[in-house]
Protein backbone atom coordinates (compact mmCIF):
# COMPACT_ATOMS: atom_id res chain seq x y z
CA UNK A 1 0.00 0.00 0.00
CA UNK A 2 1.32 3.76 -1.21
CA UNK A 3 0.77 5.63 2.20
CA UNK A 4 2.62 8.37 0.47
CA UNK A 5 -0.88 10.42 0.05
CA UNK A 6 -1.53 10.24 3.80
CA UNK A 7 1.81 12.00 4.92
CA UNK A 8 0.80 14.14 2.16
CA UNK A 9 -2.42 15.12 3.84
CA UNK A 10 -0.64 16.43 6.56
CA UNK A 11 0.37 12.99 8.88
CA UNK A 12 3.39 11.68 10.43
CA UNK A 13 5.14 8.59 9.78
CA UNK A 14 4.28 7.66 13.18
CA UNK A 15 0.26 8.84 12.94
CA UNK A 16 -0.18 6.83 9.79
CA UNK A 17 1.41 3.38 11.49
CA UNK A 18 -1.04 4.34 14.61
CA UNK A 19 -4.01 4.76 12.16
CA UNK A 20 -3.41 1.74 10.66
CA UNK A 21 -2.60 -0.30 13.52
CA UNK A 22 -6.19 0.94 14.82
CA UNK A 23 -8.02 -0.22 11.43
CA UNK A 24 -6.90 -3.36 11.84
CA UNK A 25 -6.97 -3.91 15.48
CA UNK A 26 -10.58 -2.34 15.85
CA UNK A 27 -10.49 -1.21 19.09
CA UNK A 28 -7.83 -1.38 21.35
CA UNK A 29 -5.37 -0.09 24.16
CA UNK A 30 -1.97 1.25 24.06
CA UNK A 31 -0.19 -2.06 24.45
CA UNK A 32 -1.96 -3.56 21.32
CA UNK A 33 -1.46 -0.58 19.44
CA UNK A 34 2.46 -0.41 19.75
CA UNK A 35 2.90 -3.65 19.07
CA UNK A 36 0.84 -3.82 15.88
CA UNK A 37 2.02 0.08 14.61
CA UNK A 38 6.00 -0.73 15.83
CA UNK A 39 6.27 3.17 17.31
CA UNK A 40 7.74 3.42 20.77
CA UNK A 41 6.12 2.97 23.43
CA UNK A 42 7.02 6.29 25.12
CA UNK A 43 5.33 8.58 21.97
CA UNK A 44 2.28 6.46 21.53
CA UNK A 45 0.47 8.46 23.66
CA UNK A 46 1.08 11.85 21.78
CA UNK A 47 0.88 10.32 18.33
CA UNK A 48 -2.65 9.33 19.79
CA UNK A 49 -3.87 12.59 21.03
CA UNK A 50 -2.75 14.13 17.85
CA UNK A 51 -4.36 11.99 15.88
CA UNK A 52 -7.48 12.65 17.80
CA UNK A 53 -7.17 16.09 17.68
CA UNK A 54 -7.28 15.44 13.45
CA UNK A 55 -10.40 13.67 14.31
CA UNK A 56 -9.09 10.13 13.56
CA UNK A 57 -9.11 8.32 16.62
CA UNK A 58 -11.58 8.25 19.12
CA UNK A 59 -11.95 6.31 22.73
CA UNK A 60 -14.26 5.23 25.28
CA UNK A 61 -12.94 4.27 29.06
CA UNK A 62 -14.03 1.18 30.51
CA UNK A 63 -13.01 -0.24 34.22
CA UNK A 64 -10.38 3.24 34.10
CA UNK A 65 -8.60 1.75 31.06
CA UNK A 66 -9.33 3.85 27.96
CA UNK A 67 -9.79 1.56 24.35
CA UNK A 68 -8.69 3.19 21.30
CA UNK A 69 -10.41 3.43 18.34
CA UNK A 70 -9.60 4.52 14.52
CA UNK A 71 -12.52 6.81 12.77
CA UNK A 72 -13.79 5.85 9.17
CA UNK A 73 -11.30 6.17 6.22
CA UNK A 74 -13.96 8.94 5.28
CA UNK A 75 -12.74 10.94 8.27
CA UNK A 76 -9.40 11.41 6.29
CA UNK A 77 -11.17 13.61 3.70
CA UNK A 78 -13.16 15.48 6.24
CA UNK A 79 -9.80 16.15 8.32
CA UNK A 80 -8.26 17.32 4.68
CA UNK A 81 -11.00 19.82 3.95
CA UNK A 82 -10.32 21.35 7.38
CA UNK A 83 -6.87 21.58 6.78
CA UNK A 84 -7.35 23.41 3.49
CA UNK A 85 -9.82 25.85 4.98
CA UNK A 86 -7.01 26.79 7.84
CA UNK A 87 -4.48 26.78 5.20
CA UNK A 88 -6.50 29.20 2.93
CA UNK A 89 -7.25 31.41 6.17
CA UNK A 90 -3.50 31.53 7.19
CA UNK A 91 -2.62 32.45 3.42
CA UNK A 92 -4.73 35.24 3.98
CA UNK A 93 -3.19 36.18 7.05
CA UNK A 94 0.03 36.06 4.93
CA UNK A 95 -1.02 38.31 2.07
CA UNK A 96 -2.00 41.16 4.80
CA UNK A 97 2.02 40.45 6.35
CA UNK A 98 3.07 41.05 2.82
CA UNK A 99 3.68 44.74 3.07
CA UNK A 100 5.00 44.96 5.71
CA UNK A 101 7.11 42.18 5.24
CA UNK A 102 8.51 43.55 2.14
CA UNK A 103 9.27 46.85 4.13
CA UNK A 104 11.37 44.75 6.76
CA UNK A 105 13.14 43.18 3.74
CA UNK A 106 14.30 46.31 2.09
CA UNK A 107 15.06 47.97 5.36
CA UNK A 108 17.50 45.40 5.93
CA UNK A 109 18.65 43.79 2.40
CA UNK A 110 19.11 47.00 0.65
CA UNK A 111 20.78 48.89 3.13
CA UNK A 112 24.65 48.27 3.24
CA UNK A 113 28.11 49.56 3.07
CA UNK A 114 31.04 46.81 1.86
CA UNK A 115 34.52 48.02 1.68
CA UNK A 116 37.21 46.35 -0.79
CA UNK A 117 41.15 46.94 -0.56
CA UNK A 118 43.67 47.06 -2.98
CA UNK A 119 43.14 46.57 -7.78
CA UNK A 120 40.90 43.27 -6.92
CA UNK A 121 39.27 44.68 -4.27
CA UNK A 122 38.30 47.63 -6.86
CA UNK A 123 37.55 45.03 -9.46
CA UNK A 124 35.19 43.02 -7.23
CA UNK A 125 33.64 45.93 -6.77
CA UNK A 126 32.73 46.79 -10.48
CA UNK A 127 31.87 43.28 -11.00
CA UNK A 128 28.87 44.15 -9.26
CA UNK A 129 27.65 45.97 -11.91
CA UNK A 130 26.91 42.70 -14.10
CA UNK A 131 25.07 41.08 -11.41
CA UNK A 132 22.31 44.05 -11.41
CA UNK A 133 22.69 45.39 -14.95
CA UNK A 134 21.23 43.77 -18.04
CA UNK A 135 21.07 45.36 -21.86
CA UNK A 136 20.29 48.43 -22.57
CA UNK A 137 21.22 49.46 -18.78
CA UNK A 138 23.29 51.92 -17.53
CA UNK A 139 26.12 53.06 -14.97
CA UNK A 140 27.80 56.30 -14.75
CA UNK A 141 31.18 57.72 -13.54
CA UNK A 142 31.77 61.28 -11.76
CA UNK A 143 34.99 62.25 -11.24
CA UNK A 144 37.35 59.78 -12.68
CA UNK A 145 41.35 60.82 -11.99
CA UNK A 146 42.98 61.33 -15.34
CA UNK A 147 46.22 59.86 -13.93
CA UNK A 148 45.44 55.99 -13.15
CA UNK A 149 48.07 53.46 -12.93
CA UNK A 150 48.74 51.71 -16.12
CA UNK A 151 47.17 47.88 -14.97
CA UNK A 152 44.38 50.08 -13.89
CA UNK A 153 43.92 51.43 -18.23
CA UNK A 154 44.94 47.51 -19.04
CA UNK A 155 41.76 46.42 -16.78
CA UNK A 156 39.00 49.15 -17.98
CA UNK A 157 39.93 48.17 -21.64
CA UNK A 158 38.95 44.68 -21.58
CA UNK A 159 36.02 45.68 -19.45
CA UNK A 160 34.71 47.91 -21.87
CA UNK A 161 34.94 44.92 -24.31
CA UNK A 162 32.56 42.47 -21.80
CA UNK A 163 30.67 45.76 -21.06
CA UNK A 164 29.50 45.86 -24.72
CA UNK A 165 29.18 42.64 -25.32
CA UNK A 166 26.47 42.51 -22.50
CA UNK A 167 25.01 45.42 -23.88
CA UNK A 168 24.99 48.06 -20.78
CA UNK A 169 25.71 51.28 -21.57
CA UNK A 170 27.95 53.91 -19.58
CA UNK A 171 28.59 57.63 -19.05
CA UNK A 172 31.84 58.70 -17.92
CA UNK A 173 32.58 62.00 -16.39
CA UNK A 174 36.51 62.71 -16.48
CA UNK A 175 39.03 65.21 -14.40
CA UNK A 176 39.31 68.45 -16.78
CA UNK A 177 43.17 67.13 -16.89
CA UNK A 178 42.83 64.00 -18.55
CA UNK A 179 44.52 63.49 -21.59
CA UNK A 180 43.18 63.49 -25.23
CA UNK A 181 44.25 59.46 -25.83
CA UNK A 182 42.76 58.31 -23.10
CA UNK A 183 39.10 59.80 -24.01
CA UNK A 184 39.62 58.62 -27.29
CA UNK A 185 40.30 55.31 -26.10
CA UNK A 186 37.63 55.23 -23.77
CA UNK A 187 34.46 56.66 -26.95
CA UNK A 188 35.87 54.00 -28.98
CA UNK A 189 33.91 51.45 -27.02
CA UNK A 190 30.74 50.95 -27.83
CA UNK A 191 27.67 52.37 -25.80
CA UNK A 192 30.43 54.57 -23.89
CA UNK A 193 30.32 58.39 -24.24
CA UNK A 194 33.43 59.99 -21.90
CA UNK A 195 33.44 63.78 -21.42
CA UNK A 196 36.02 66.03 -19.19
CA UNK A 197 34.48 67.62 -16.70
CA UNK A 198 34.19 72.09 -16.47
CA UNK A 199 35.75 72.09 -12.86
CA UNK A 200 39.19 72.69 -11.78
CA UNK A 201 38.99 70.17 -9.16
CA UNK A 202 41.32 67.42 -8.73
CA UNK A 203 40.61 64.37 -6.90
CA UNK A 204 41.93 60.82 -6.61
CA UNK A 205 38.04 59.32 -5.83
CA UNK A 206 35.54 58.92 -8.29
CA UNK A 207 31.99 57.94 -8.45
CA UNK A 208 30.47 54.84 -9.64
CA UNK A 209 26.88 54.97 -9.62
CA UNK A 210 23.47 52.48 -11.14
CA UNK A 211 20.33 51.10 -9.56
CA UNK A 212 20.33 51.47 -5.83
CA UNK A 213 24.42 50.82 -5.92
CA UNK A 214 27.18 53.90 -4.93
CA UNK A 215 30.29 52.89 -5.29
CA UNK A 216 33.52 55.29 -3.60
CA UNK A 217 36.81 54.02 -5.60
CA UNK A 218 40.07 55.59 -4.07
CA UNK A 219 42.86 55.21 -6.15
CA UNK A 220 45.94 56.82 -4.23
CA UNK A 221 47.79 56.57 -1.88
CA UNK A 222 45.74 53.15 -1.30
CA UNK A 223 42.99 52.07 -3.31
CA UNK A 224 39.94 51.12 -1.91
CA UNK A 225 36.01 50.99 -2.83
CA UNK A 226 33.45 51.60 -0.94
CA UNK A 227 29.91 50.04 -2.14
CA UNK A 228 27.01 51.39 -0.35
CA UNK A 229 23.56 49.81 -1.25
CA UNK A 230 21.34 52.24 -0.86
CA UNK A 231 18.50 53.69 -3.33
CA UNK A 232 18.21 57.34 -1.94
CA UNK A 233 21.73 57.53 -1.87
CA UNK A 234 22.42 56.29 -5.05
CA UNK A 235 19.76 58.56 -6.58
CA UNK A 236 21.36 61.43 -5.12
CA UNK A 237 24.74 60.92 -6.82
CA UNK A 238 23.03 60.35 -9.82
CA UNK A 239 20.81 63.85 -9.76
CA UNK A 240 24.82 65.47 -9.07
CA UNK A 241 26.09 63.71 -12.46
CA UNK A 242 23.53 64.52 -14.30
CA UNK A 243 24.29 68.00 -13.23
CA UNK A 244 27.84 67.92 -14.40
CA UNK A 245 26.95 66.11 -17.47
CA UNK A 246 24.87 68.98 -18.49
CA UNK A 247 27.78 71.24 -18.21
CA UNK A 248 30.02 69.63 -20.47
CA UNK A 249 30.30 69.12 -24.67
CA UNK A 250 30.60 65.74 -25.89
CA UNK A 251 34.26 65.13 -26.96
Amino acid sequence: MDLSALKEAGLTEGEVKVYLALLELGSATTGPIVERSGVARSIIYQLLDKLIQKGLVSYITKAKTKYYEAGQPEKLLEYMDVRERELQASKKKVEQLLPELLLKQELTSHNEANIYLGMQGMITAHEHTYQKLTSGEEYVYLGIPGWQPEPHHLYWQRDHERRAQAGITCRLLFNKDTEDDILDNRNSYEGCESRRMKSDIKTYAGFLIYKDTTVIIIQHPQIMAVEIVNQQIADSFKAYFEEFWKDTKPF
